[in-house]
């Protein structure tokens, strides 16, 4: 099985490393979304978090601002509930190693504990599980803790990292996800559909066809999946986990050579999803799909 580092459709990775890079956020400035590198809420459902090439964005009361804490360019971003984990670059004039490997915080992005692998390893998919704090990993190269390429997880912080088989995947994955409470329930997108696993990515069964998945996310309820798809235009769907189950697509704002690139529900206000795409648009949806807020256009959070 082949790993790609950028396995996206030319145009959507052309629009996911177009914007120019310019100089850090400083206090009292406008928050720009240079990059969106993940989505996720806050624990406690107040705090939409966005990282970005300088930092992490936070929107909150119907404001953005930076998040106080080092401006790094966090990579692989994932959030669970009383962890941020991340792969990335250090800032500029940090004196930290880059790549970061894998590291963790516990107070929102304040201050970050390293887990291992720095020096050696960015981890651009990244994944976790919302209540177990598993996160699986897609390694492209050798290193001091993986052989070989492929997907591997971790169970306990880095401690001790297993490759996974990933038997019935295709070559091209563009993304992986971690069910909520189950550690060994895996979710891949691929170009030819959404896959899942029951068993911590050692084999994986199709879930949805004929389309290519680019994102997808667990319901917090642990029963169904929301993915984004792109064939021709975008969509946005969500589909029970049992066999024989339907997606359901769901009403998304018109998107011009454009596509979800990352999928986040509120977990104190379970009706409240976000969504991001790969042109740094930001939506909210506070009935699950139905209706959407714009919240950031093309990376600019501000009038």
């Amino acid at each position: 099985m082949r790993f790609n580092n950028y396995p996206f459709h030319a145009f959507l990775l052309a629009l996911m490393l177009g914007a120019a890079t310019t100089a850090p956020v400083h206090a009292g400035e406008p928050v720009t979304l240079m990059h969106v590198h993940g989505l996720s809420f806050s624990a406690d459902g107040r705090q939409l978090q966005i990282p970005s090439h300088h930092g992490l964005a936070v929107f909150e009361n119907g404001r953005w601002s930076k998040a106080t804490g080092p401006a790094h360019d966090y990579m692989g971003y994932s959030a669970t509930r009383d962890a941020l984990y991340s792969s990335g670059h250090p800032a500029p004039g940090s004196g930290l190693t880059n790549p970061f490997g894998l590291i963790k915080s516990r107070d929102g992005g304040k201050t970050w504990q390293k887990l291992g692998l720095e020096r050696e390893s960015d981890f651009h998919t990244l994944a976790t599980s919302y209540g177990t704090n598993a996160v699986y990993v897609v390694n492209h190269a050798p290193n001091s803790r993986m052989s070989q390429a492929g997907i591997y997880y971790t169970l306990n912080d880095g401690l001790k990292w297993t490759r996974a088989a990933a038997k019935g995947l295709g070559p091209k994955l563009n993304s992986l996800a971690v069910h909520p409470t189950d550690a060994k329930v895996v979710a891949a997108g691929m170009d030819d559909g959404l896959y899942l696993s029951r068993n911590s990515a050692e084999s994986f069964e199709r879930l949805a066809g004929g389309q290519r998945v680019l994102a997808e996310a667990f319901d917090l309820d642990g029963q169904h999946l929301w993915f984004s798809t792109y064939a021709g235009k975008a969509a946005l769907a969500r589909i029970a986990l049992k066999a024989g189950s339907k997606a359901e697509e769901l009403p998304i704002p018109a998107l011009t050579e454009d596509a979800v690139a990352y999928i986040a529900q509120n977990p104190v206000q379970r009706s409240e999803i976000a969504i991001a795409t790969f042109k740094r648009n930001v939506f909210l949806s506070k009935d699950q799909g139905r209706s959407w807020t714009q919240i950031a256009k093309e990376g600019t959070t501000h009038e």
